[in-house]
């Protein structure tokens, strides 16, 4: 059986290791000639391009590793199958489980080493990339991310947000400090919700506390309501929070959940993310198992080009079922676990229900 095993990973690996190479090489190909006019505009020197693409293997590794999986599951069955290897093997006794089971270790094994590179490896990639990409070469402001809050400079002011919803065109928990031309402080501005209307920021409560800027004592605090704020941003301008959740890890968004839901702020945004860091990583296994039915099901009439663009369909449906789902989950239709899951459990039925349907 060590043989049989053998056997199988040579084969499997052989074609993982092309399709994996093909897809990256295609990504990475396709993904530099669109921002290809950025480097050439800012004068982008080697160590840029190195840094591009150092990082962008390791991310784009993870997000092509699942297709990859399930094509060269396709690929390696279709193969034996059409070469009678498959019916040698039956014929001698070994069940098909057997045939699959190494195969299927591998995808597992797979699976928890993408969940180790979302962990440790893949947050980091992405920061490197969001500043070379969207710092240095296209000149953005930088906006920071401290204790899980955005702080940004606009000329006197520095201004504070908790919690920032593009799609909702919506901040909440906002500070804004205002400054003198010699540093010190004049006034402050808090207000828990701020909503993006006709190309402004309405509040519909402000606290504004007055400072001497001399002493700093506070000097005068009032109330106000339905108020202008003054964020020089649009809410096109905080998706760049989004990103930011790509940097982080599945402990960091777990705390950071924690931490916005003890201060009474939307933590939706942050679980779902913080369960799609586990759920995506199974993909792998679920692709894998998916690849089976659709490779034994054409036997002797399989093909490469055919696995292929079986493959890549199967991916493009997924992807599409995964957007919807964590869409849902954003906008709190779908609870975040449910959300994460989603599409991983609706195609595991698929595949059960497509080999339970293969001919012994």
């Amino acid at each position: 059986m060590k043989i049989l095993n053998r056997f199988l990973l040579k084969h499997f690996i052989r074609i993982l290791s092309l399709c994996t190479t093909a897809f990256i090489g295609i990504y990475l190909l396709i993904d530099f000639f669109e921002k290809v006019d950025d480097f050439i505009d800012h004068k982008a020197v080697f160590w840029d391009y190195f840094i591009y693409l150092s990082n962008s293997i390791p991310f784009i590794f993870v997000q092509i590793l699942p297709l990859a999986i399930l094509t060269t599951m396709v690929l390696t069955l279709g193969g034996l199958s059409r070469t009678n290897e498959i019916t040698a093997m039956r014929s001698c006794g070994v069940s098909l489980w057997r045939v699959v089971q190494p195969l299927m270790s591998l995808a597992l094994l797979l699976s928890f080493l993408l969940l180790l590179l979302n962990e440790f490896a893949i947050p980091w990639n992405t920061k490197q990339l969001n500043n070379l990409l969207e710092i240095k070469l296209q000149g953005k402001q930088k906006v920071q991310l401290t204790r899980n809050e955005i702080w940004y400079r606009s000329h006197n002011q520095i201004i504070n947000i908790a919690v920032a919803n593009p799609q909702k065109k919506q901040v909440q928990g906002i500070t804004i400090f205002t400054f003198d031309d010699q540093q010190k402080i004049e006034k402050r501005q808090d207000s828990p919700l701020a909503n993006y209307d006709h190309g402004t920021w309405q509040t519909p409560i402000l606290t504004e506390r007055i400072f001497d800027p001399e002493s700093g004592d506070m000097i005068g605090m009032k109330k106000l309501q339905n108020q202008t704020l003054n964020l020089d941003r649009t809410p096109e301008d905080f998706s760049r929070q989004e990103n930011l959740n790509n940097e982080l890890n599945f402990r960091q968004l777990s705390n950071m959940a924690k931490k916005l839901e003890q201060e009474g702020y939307d933590s939706t945004r942050q679980q779902v993310d913080m369960h799609n860091r586990i759920a995506m990583p199974f993909t792998c296994l679920i692709m894998g198992f998916l690849g089976i039915p659709f490779a034994l099901q054409r036997g002797r009439n399989s093909n490469i080009a055919l696995g292929i663009g079986l493959s890549l369909g199967i991916g493009v449906v997924y992807f599409i079922i995964q957007s919807l789902a964590t869409a849902f989950g954003y906008s709190n239709a779908l609870p975040p676990l449910i959300s994460a899951w989603t599409a991983n459990f609706i195609f595991l039925l698929l595949g059960i229900w497509l080999l339970l349907n293969v001919k012994e």
